[in-house]
């Protein structure tokens, strides 16, 4: 086996002490490069119609995102997530820099790599490859990505979780969930305790690789010879929980189609792709891949599929619920009240029960937010300001009381799923059709 050199990594901390240290640190690296001026900033914002706008330095931001990333875990995760469109809060420089928890975490130390080795495949590990590159390809918040080519000529990728990961998931939840209490993220009454409940056991099952490899085979037969997408293929005689062995695949992260390298109508097939995928993965798999970071999906330009990576997010639908995400679809395509008004209550977004102006401001916002599917040909990302609309929106419903409940917490990973595609099609400049594609979903 010919290794490759690796620069010196640092230990991932696993106790929840020291977690909950890091965790401050890191909130003050960021409370420090705001300044007082900006948190009171912020605070206001909350309370008016006026978006966020947060003025932190490149060192700041620099020291916050390496904290996030030396920890990796569940904390890192929530990191990536506040990164993915990190533009609307953030000045450029700093988005910037938070873009980069999106593709990379502090690697692990060669011992802790060797551990994890020795423990899933054996102290004769290195007898399986020809070559296994110890420096990681790629490093996100659960583990980090190796080259490797197999003995008998297979050329393939190798998911390695962090050690302690796994174990610091409930504990990092718990720091989380009494950061939020104490910074006060959601208004009076708005109990975030099963949100934080769905989140650690959906980390828990990120954290299975073996289920992990069960979720990406069966989505790969879903998505069949779909000419637009590359699944890999699973090697299970190299699989354990803690490693995923798959093929390697080359390719960029999608959002870098934003750049002036790539042509209009890349840009706009790629979105159409992964929005197309989106809605079959709702109507069609019931299966959907609710993780929306980019660097999920790699546009290999030589073949112009897109690699579809990452499958410990896949989350089962019910068809109760897909039937009346199938409704609300109906209703805003025909922008009918009173139909949206009945899906609305049947996915908990709101209840018969609830007072007529909380319910007719949840309706104005539905409304608002499915402008592109009543617009008829290809809707203009690129020159749309409705993510600013509803985010402003949405943000003064949210801390204004209007709201005395909160929807079942398996809605947010379709939240999360959709405004993930949204932010793509957005960041592409992308022109969409979204119309013709999900009335084909409907009939």
């Amino acid at each position: 086996m010919s290794p490759s050199a690796q620069r010196p990594g640092i230990a991932v901390p696993s106790t929840r002490i020291s977690r909950l240290w890091h965790l401050g640190r890191a909130t003050g690296d960021l409370a420090a490069g705001i300044g007082v001026k900006g948190l009171i900033e912020l605070a206001r914002t909350r309370r008016s119609d006026d978006p966020a706008r947060i003025v932190l330095s490149p060192a700041h931001t620099q020291r916050f995102t390496q904290r996030l990333a030396r920890m990796r875990g569940a904390v890192m995760k929530m990191g990536q997530l506040m990164s993915m469109d990190g533009s609307d809060i953030f000045t450029p420089e700093a988005a910037e820099i938070m873009s980069s928890l999106r593709e990379r975490a502090e690697p692990m130390p060669m011992s802790q790599l060797t551990t994890v080795l020795d423990r899933e495949y054996g102290p004769d590990w290195n007898q399986r490859f020809r070559r296994l590159e110890f420096t990681p390809i790629a490093a996100a918040s659960i583990g980090q990505v190796h080259r490797a080519e197999t003995r008998d000529g297979r050329r393939l990728a190798l998911k390695i979780q962090f050690p302690g990961v796994r174990e610091s998931i409930d504990s990092d939840i718990s720091n989380l969930a009494l950061l939020a209490r104490t910074l006060g993220m959601a208004p009076s009454g708005v109990d975030l305790a099963p949100y934080f409940e769905s989140a650690r056991a959906q980390l828990h099952r990120e954290a299975d690789y073996l289920a992990e490899a069960n979720a990406l085979e069966t989505y790969a037969n879903w998505v069949g010879d779909d000419a637009d997408f590359f699944v890999p293929k699973v090697h299970r005689d190299l699989s354990t929980t803690r490693i995923l062995a798959m093929d390697f695949a080359d390719g960029v992260p999608v959002d870098q189609l934003a750049d002036g390298r790539y042509r209009a109508a890349e840009r706009d097939r790629a979105a159409t792709a992964l929005t197309r995928l989106a809605m079959r993965e709702l109507f069609a798999f019931a299966l959907v891949q609710s993780d929306p970071n980019f660097g999920n999906y790699l546009y290999d330009a030589n073949t112009g599929r897109i690699v579809l990576l990452d499958f410990g997010a896949a989350v089962a639908v019910s068809e109760d619920l897909i039937a009346a995400y199938r409704a609300l679809a109906r209703a805003a395509l025909a922008d009918d009240r009173g139909a949206m008004r009945t899906a609305a209550i049947a996915i908990g977004y709101v209840s018969g029960d609830d007072p007529s102006a909380q319910i007719d401001a949840l309706l104005n916002l539905l409304s608002l937010a499915s402008e592109p599917l009543r617009s008829p040909g290809l809707y203009d990302f690129g020159s749309s300001d409705l993510f600013e609309r509803v985010y402003a929106r949405g943000r003064e419903m949210f801390y204004s009381g209007v709201f005395s409940s909160v929807p079942a917490p398996e809605t947010m990973f379709l939240h999360r799923k959709f405004m993930g595609a949204f932010m793509l099609c957005r960041r592409l400049r992308a022109r969409v059709d979204l119309t013709a594609m999900l009335s084909s979903y409907l009939d």
